[in-house]
């Protein structure tokens, strides 16, 4: 009897080790929350203020910042974008419609291919194809203000005059939630891939993104509920040798449910 409750002590004293130590030696790790839209007062704005705005949106919602940065030189670094645009536009590799500055800013988000700064683009394209989706679609789904006052932002990054305009038709503002709620499901994993530009930073479907872990063979090592877990909760299980924060966190949000079960049982099948 003494050894049966020997045993049972010292089995109860290591398992409330264990269950302390995973409740409070471990670090805990809670996903981001996705980014919210903000209510807009333009009316009340100053340029400033509207600039400020484009910050935010740049860094937050935008996710520009997950490309053009300094680190992963997977696109390029945007502080004298707005300088130079007059030359973008006289290079004989541009193929968009902007008659100025702004204008080139403006198609820069919501028709990359437009013009591909050398070195960035698909590869195989000729850099004639940017890896970058439209702005208005996508994870990010920036309306017009949201992308004007980016605009404005980028100009004010790189000492230029402020030429944007804050837009007063606050009807606007509803335009990228309108454009969500119309889009149609997707067929493929493959669509699926190209319209989240999920290669600018994964090697998958052909793409060569550098950014994020290779998942070309991503199915032989992970399950199906990791990758699912993966794509909803990012920060939840950060791969060794990359940095958290970086994938957006709302595409839980942006997906419809059979778009992400595909995606899962596509990218599971990757072995």
């Amino acid at each position: 009897m003494s050894n049966f409750l020997k045993v049972g002590t010292f089995s109860l004293v290591t398992v409330g080790f264990f269950a302390a130590y995973s409740n409070f030696g471990i670090p805990q790790i809670y996903p981001a929350p996705p980014p919210e839209d903000e209510t807009f007062e333009l009316n009340a704005m100053t340029m400033q203020e509207f600039a400020a705005l484009g910050e935010r949106v740049f860094n937050g919602k935008g996710t520009c910042t997950l490309c053009h940065n300094a680190v992963g030189g997977r696109a390029p670094l945007l502080e004298k974008a707005a300088a130079v645009a007059t030359e973008r536009l006289a290079d004989p590799r541009y193929q968009g419609q902007a008659t100025n500055e702004e204008e080139y800013l403006y198609e820069s988000m919501v028709e990359p291919s437009a013009y591909v700064v050398a070195g960035f683009g698909k590869t195989g394209t000729g850099d004639m194809v940017s890896p970058m989706p439209s702005m208005q679609a996508g994870a990010s789904r920036l309306s017009n203000i949201e992308i004007k006052a980016i605009i404005a932002f980028l100009q004010s990054l790189a000492g230029v005059q402020v030429t944007v305009k804050i837009p007063t038709d606050t009807a606007e503002e509803g335009e990228g939630e309108a454009s969500e709620a119309a889009r149609s499901p997707l067929g493929t994993p493959e669509e699926v891939i190209q319209e989240f530009a999920c290669g600018a930073c994964h090697k998958v479907a052909g793409e060569a993104g550098e950014v994020g872990p290779d998942l070309t063979g991503i199915g032989a090592v992970r399950d199906s509920d990791y990758l699912r877990r993966a794509l909803l909760t990012p920060d939840a299980d950060i791969a060794p040798g990359f940095e958290g924060g970086l994938m957006p966190p709302d595409y839980g949000q942006q997906l419809y449910a059979a778009e992400l079960e595909m995606l899962v049982g596509y990218l599971a099948d990757l072995k």
